[in-house]
């Protein structure tokens, strides 16, 4: 049966006869789903030859490994199993294997340990110390795999028996399957089938080189055509009764090529009075967007965001690609709990014993994440969780002693303060006692706690009154931002003193005290958003505000800050901005061009929410 022939038979869904869809006549009916995977000297080439490929490839590979893991277990065992994984190049040779392993569809590490017999099982419990000597990276090209093991009841179920390693000279070396730590690229839907394909998986690049190639046309081609973007057209009268002439010929191109050597020289064509020149330009408009859409669906192709993959800046008002790098990183985390944390066990129960001696069942390794927090970011969870603790504290939820090793095992993990635990050890070996106790606010004596003076465990301790917040920054360039304003046509704007930048406005009460200072900015207070980046003019609520928007992540950060202290927001989203005028008049707000310069606001001012504010506001 001919591949139409099964397309009609199998043929489901809408049918129109008179339109031709979904009938004999629909050409997409012709279309049916092939594979044709790429050689391995097709996947060299596009690896080494293009771009996109090599980074479809090694990001995903690299960005699993790139912050590794982080040892559970005694300092002397930690530092012991450091020391190994740096002679190894452990960290090295897993993202090795995981980029042959995408690239060809399969790799392993072999893990070598001098046996004469490398056909014997290497069983973790029976290692002894400094028994694995080296560990090696194959490509399935040199590490073959052998027939699959199809029986159900075996642990190996649907894995090799045993590898065989090429070698340039001499006979393959067979190796057992508990020798190899197998790393396969995309899956194989069925490996049922007994072919040698479905012994690894697929390379990554067999699904999106379609997308590649398309790509990677539209660049050249876009690139051809900017050797033709202009060129001289010349009308000659009679040219073509004339062209017969050899000497014709030869006087025409000599002719043409001092007028092409004057237009260089001095900018001027000479051309016959009945000759007619002009120049055609090829219009580009378009192409680039074509350009971007083709390199988009390679992005989306390789599951890799195009802030990570194209190196571009997010798009979009206020936008920073946090939510699709989060994203990514979130799917990576979750690839290497599926994928990575068995193959890296089944390393480890090799590595452990022969760094130790023995096996501990309680050494284990958590992947460190992989969305790494600013300094300010790290200040800024270290102040929140020190407020929790202070709460724990004070309502006495955790017994005191469980929670400062609590505490102190997580500022130790976090890095926060170096060498604290080296501190700690040092002051826990010197046999002194912290006779500090924390009273019932859980404040230290000391500290400038409210019970510091006068030492008396039955005041209570209040929180500040809660109140409705209306958070605002003043603009101090007012100024030459009310200049802008006029000059684009503003009849007149908010005063001066006016002018600010909201950062809450809470009609829920919030204490004010629990809401903090904000870290951004400069020592004084105010904060500056530099000159220039993603910027609107627009309309924006009932009363017929025009505000100027614009991006600022400290902004941003600090909102969130106050509303995870209790405040409320009425809108959606918080958008930083900056209120023009209340009355635009005539104004085509869509043609204001944005004010592009700097924008230096002032310290946070903390006041009651006022809903009169805008009847009680005069415009100048």
């Amino acid at each position: 049966m001919s591949i139409a022939a099964r397309v009609l038979d199998s043929l489901t869904g809408l049918v129109n006869n008179l339109s031709g869809l979904g009938a004999s006549g629909d050409k997409a009916i012709a279309g049916y789903w092939f594979f044709m995977p790429l050689s391995d000297d097709e996947l060299e080439c596009a690896y080494r030859g293009s771009w996109m490929s090599k980074k479809a490839v090694d990001i995903p590979a690299f960005d699993m490994i790139r912050e590794g893991w982080q040892w559970q277990a005694e300092a002397p065992q930690i530092e012991a199993l450091e020391r190994v994984e740096k002679a190894l190049k452990l960290h090295w040779k897993v993202f090795e294997a995981q980029r042959l392993a995408r690239l060809y569809g399969g790799a392993g590490i072999v893990m070598l340990d001098g046996s004469s017999n490398p056909m014997t099982p290497l069983v973790p419990e029976r290692v002894r110390s400094g028994q694995l000597k080296q560990i090696q990276v194959l490509s399935r090209r040199y590490l073959i795999a052998g027939a699959l093991d199809r029986d159900p009841m075996s642990p190996g179920y649907m894995e090799p028996i045993h590898y065989e390693i090429s070698r340039d000279t001499g006979s393959p070396v067979r190796l057992h399957p508990s020798r190899v730590v197998r790393f396969e690229g995309p899956a194989v839907p069925d490996r049922m089938t007994n072919s040698e394909a479905i012994r690894w998986g697929d390379s990554v690049l067999d699904a999106i080189n379609a997308s590649i190639r398309n790509a990677t046309s539209g660049e050249q081609g876009i690139a051809a055509l900017i050797q033709e973007a202009k060129i001289d057209v010349v009308k000659v009268p009679s040219l073509t009764d004339k062209i017969g002439s050899t000497d014709y010929e030869n006087r025409l191109l000599k002719r043409f090529t001092l007028m092409s050597r004057a237009k260089s020289m001095i900018n001027t064509v000479i051309i016959d009075g009945e000759e007619e020149w002009e120049q055609k330009a090829i219009n580009f408009g378009g192409l680039t967007d074509a350009e971007k859409l083709l390199l988009q669906i390679v992005s989306g192709a390789a599951d890799i965001p195009a802030t990570r993959f194209l190196g571009q800046s997010p798009l979009g008002m206020n936008a920073t690609g946090e939510s699709d790098l989060r994203n990514y990183y979130d799917r990576l985390a979750s690839e290497q709990e599926l994928f990575l944390r068995d193959r890296l066990d089944k390393l480890f129960d090799v590595v452990i014993p022969s760094t130790l001696g023995s096996r501990p069942s309680d050494i284990h390794f958590d992947f460190e994440p992989l969305w790494q927090l600013s300094d300010k970011e790290k200040a800024e969870v270290g102040k929140l969780e020190a407020e929790t603790d202070q709460i724990h504290v004070r309502n006495a939820t955790v017994p005191l002693p469980a929670l400062e090793t609590a505490i102190q095992n997580r500022l130790i993990e976090g890095g926060l303060y170096p060498g604290i635990e080296g501190a700690l050890e040092e002051f826990e070996a010197s046999g002194e006692e912290d006779d500090r106790q924390p009273d019932a606010g859980g404040n230290q004596p000391g500290s400038g706690g409210d019970d510091d003076e006068e030492d008396d465990d039955d005041q209570p301790v209040r929180d500040a009154a809660p109140r409705t917040l209306f958070v605002q920054r003043k603009l101090l360039n007012a100024d030459a931002f009310i200049e802008w304003a006029k000059g684009q046509g503003f009849a007149t704007t908010v005063p001066a003193d006016e002018l600010h930048v909201t950062v809450a406005f809470s009609r829920n009460p919030v204490d004010w005290i629990a809401v903090g200072q904000d870290w951004a900015g400069e020592p004084d207070g105010t904060l500056k958003v530099n000159p220039g980046g993603p910027r609107v003019v627009e309309r924006l609520g009932p009363q017929g505000a025009v505000v100027l928007m614009f991006a600022s992540s400290a902004l941003s950060w600090r909102h969130e800050d106050i509303k995870r202290a209790g405040a409320s927001w009425d809108w959606p989203e918080y958008q930083p901005h900056v209120t023009i005028t209340f009355d635009a008049g005539d104004v085509d707000v869509d043609a204001v061009e944005p004010f592009q310069g700097e924008l230096r606001f002032g310290p946070e001012i903390f006041e009651e929410v006022d809903d009169s504010f805008i009847e009680r506001l005069r415009e100048t």
